[in-house]
C-alpha cells in the first residue's frame, strides 16, 4: 500500500469515528415535565436537526443524585431546587459557558457564567371552583392562614402543600416564606392542624384537587398549575396578592459533558431570544428577557403583581439553604411546628 492511501485511510477512519461520536444523543437530565417544556424541545430540534436530543424528566432529588453519581455524566443539568443547584456549581461540576448570549444574560439571573435562570415562574395557590360555595377563598398568606384557622373541621384533610424532607424545591419555597411572611411558623403550625397532605410535586397536589380530594393546595409551580387548569376547569390558580414568590429553573453544562459542544449549544438556545419566544408564547414557564413579548413574559407578570413579586436570587445566599445544619434545624422545627396543635 502506498503511503498516501495509509494516510487516507487513516483520514477516513477519523471521519467515521467523529460521525459516530457526533452520532450519541445529547442528555438533559432535568427536573421540568416534559409535557409542559415540549414546545421548547422541540423548537431546538426543528433548529439543530444534526443533535439528537433524549430529554429526562425526574424528581429534584434524583437529578441532584445524577449530577455526582450519573455515569456517564449528563450532559445539561436542570433543576428547580436552587440551591442544589448552585451547591453542584460551587463544588464545580458545571463548565462555564463563554458565548454571546451567555455574556448578555442578566447578572440577576446566573451566576459566574455557569449557571443560568431562565424561567421566571410564579409560585401560587389553587383551589376547587366550587370552594366558594364554602368559604372565600384565600387570595394572601394572611387569608390561607385564616381559614385554616376559622375552617379547620371543614379543611381537615382536604389541604395540600409541598413535603420539605421529600422535595428540593418544596424544601427552598419554605425557606423563601419564612424571609417574607411573618406569621410563618403559625401557618405551619395551621396546616398541621388541619391535617394537610404534604406531596412530593405539584402533579400530585394537582391532581388531588381535581379527584377531590384537595379543596386548597399551597406553594404550587404556576407553570404547572397553569397547564393542567387549561385543561381541568375545576382547578382556579391563584397568584398571591400580599406577595409571590418566584422560581427559576437554573440550567448548567456539566463538567464531565460527553457531549460539551452540543450541550452549550442547548443552553445558548435556553437563552436566546428564539428559545424564550417559545417560552413567552407557548409555555407557562415564562421568559426572562425583556425583548420578547407574549402572554407568559417576566414583565406582564410584573404588570399584573407589581412590586410584590419575589424572585428568588441566584447568588451565594442559596449555599446556606443546603448547609447540613441549618436544614437540620429548619425541618425540627418544622416538624415541631406542624405536630404544635395535634
Amino acid at each position: 500500500m502506498r503511503p498516501w492511501s495509509l494516510v487516507a485511510c487513516i483520514g477516513l477512519l477519523m471521519v467515521s469515528v467523529s460521525e459516530v461520536v457526533d452520532a450519541e444523543p445529547l442528555v438533559v437530565e432535568a427536573a421540568l415535565d416534559r409535557r409542559v417544556v415540549a414546545p421548547l424541545l422541540e423548537a431546538f430540534e426543528q433548529s439543530h436537526p444534526d443533535i439528537e436530543l433524549v430529554f429526562h424528566d425526574r424528581s429534584t432529588l434524583e437529578v441532584d443524585t445524577l449530577v455526582e453519581r450519573g455515569d456517564p455524566a449528563p450532559d445539561v443539568v436542570i433543576s428547580s431546587a436552587m440551591p442544589w443547584q448552585m451547591a453542584r456549581v460551587n463544588q464545580d461540576y458545571a463548565r462555564p459557558l463563554h458565548s454571546r448570549e451567555a455574556r448578555a444574560w442578566p447578572d440577576w439571573a446566573k451566576w459566574r457564567d455557569e449557571v443560568f435562570g431562565f424561567t421566571f415562574e410564579p409560585i401560587v395557590m389553587a383551589y376547587r371552583l366550587d370552594l366558594p360555595r364554602h368559604m372565600m377563598p384565600p387570595s394572601t398568606h394572611a387569608d390561607l392562614h385564616t381559614l385554616l384557622t376559622t375552617r379547620q373541621d371543614m379543611l381537615r384533610g382536604k389541604v395540600t402543600t409541598y413535603s420539605p424532607a421529600r422535595s428540593g424545591v418544596g424544601y427552598t419555597l419554605f425557606q423563601q416564606d419564612a424571609r417574607y411572611t411573618p406569621r410563618f411558623w403559625d401557618l405551619v403550625a395551621a396546616m398541621g392542624n388541619v391535617d394537610a397532605h404534604l406531596e412530593e410535586n405539584t402533579r400530585a397536589m394537582l391532581q388531588g384537587i381535581t379527584e377531590g380530594r384537595y379543596w386548597l393546595g399551597y406553594n404550587l409551580l404556576g407553570s404547572y398549575a397553569m397547564v393542567w387548569a387549561q385543561h381541568h376547569p375545576e382547578v382556579i390558580v391563584q397568584v398571591p396578592q400580599d406577595y409571590s414568590l418566584v422560581m427559576m429553573r437554573m440550567a448548567f453544562i456539566h463538567r464531565d459533558a460527553p457531549h460539551p459542544r452540543q450541550a452549550g449549544e442547548f443552553v445558548d438556545f435556553l437563552l436566546s431570544r428564539d428559545g424564550q419566544r417559545v417560552l413567552a408564547g407557548q409555555t407557562p414557564l415564562f421568559s426572562v428577557r425583556p425583548d420578547v413579548s407574549g402572554p407568559y413574559t417576566a414583565q406582564r407578570l410584573r404588570d399584573q403583581v407589581g412590586d410584590q413579586l419575589y424572585p428568588i436570587p441566584i447568588n451565594a445566599s442559596l449555599l446556606a439553604f443546603v448547609d447540613p445544619q441549618r436544614r437540620d434545624a429548619f425541618m425540627a422545627r418544622w416538624r415541631r411546628e406542624f405536630q404544635r396543635s395535634r
